[in-house]
């Protein structure tokens, strides 16, 4: 039985796919994609709101290849179970969260508005590309952002996302409401130690002043499970982008 609160959650988030769709990524007007004269490498040039991606000086992704030990205050997680839409934004498999669920990162809340996949990993370990990454995009009351990565590799079927991968919509622009709620805590590794660095969003318009969260302890999916996901969205990742003098740190 659906209940009336259920119901309206649904609505709210039909709504929110409406009207964010890919959120914090580009306007819809402005093509982009991963290869070709689309790709990466041409997103600067494409349209001049993403002149960052070319003329950017804190760029994300970023190879984790060395970091300096720092006693970093503990990320408060406030994450329970949400209703969820599972959108295909064309770029992307996306999930967008009923409101309520957020962390506090250096005495600031930051609410969590949506989680997606990139079939490669975007951030690499001293080098080496893992199959999958997730991640789940924050905003403060102020606008700041602030993105938490779980690297996937290949393993242990992932539990927790086997409600989404049975509902992933095949057709762009094209979503669908989770039947039940989704614990978005299950989702991270333990223990949640992290990579931490200032950076930009992965997409058009790469957005810099990014507060980045790595997790450094990868979870994992089934083969099945990264090949399902690959026939729809494949290998959409932006490769690392250079440092430029930023320190990353670890906890």
């Amino acid at each position: 039985m659906v209940t009336r609160r259920a119901a309206a959650s649904v609505l709210a988030l039909c709504g929110l796919f409406a009207a964010l769709n890919s959120w914090g990524e580009t306007t819809a007007e402005v093509l982009w994609g991963y290869e070709g004269k689309r790709g990466p490498a041409h997103w600067g040039s494409l349209d001049q709101s993403f002149s960052a991606c070319a003329e950017g000086t804190e760029q994300s992704p970023v190879d984790l290849v060395s970091g300096t030990d720092r006693d970093y205050p503990a990320i408060k997680f406030d994450y329970g179970p949400r209703l969820a839409m599972v959108a295909n934004n064309g770029h992307t498999i996306q999930v967008n969260l009923e409101r309520g669920d957020g962390i506090t990162l250096d005495g600031t809340r930051f609410e969590l508005l949506q989680f997606h996949f990139h079939h490669g990993s975007e951030h690499t370990l001293d080098g080496t590309q893992l199959p999958m990454e997730m991640h789940l995009v924050h905003r403060s009351d102020r606008g700041a952002l602030a993105v938490i990565g779980v690297l996937l590799g290949e393993g242990a079927a992932h539990e927790a996302l086997a409600p989404i991968w049975e509902r992933l919509p095949s057709q762009a622009n094209w979503a669908v409401a989770l039947p039940e709620e989704i614990d978005v805590m299950a989702l991270l590794p333990k223990p949640r130690t992290a990579w931490r660095y200032r950076g930009s969003l992965t997409t058009p318009p790469c957005t810099e002043g990014v507060s980045w969260i790595v997790m450094s302890k990868p979870v994992t999916l089934s083969a099945a499970q990264i090949t399902k996901f690959g026939a729809l969205h494949p290998r959409n990742f932006r490769p690392p982008q250079p440092l430029r003098g930023r320190t990353l740190g670890r906890e």
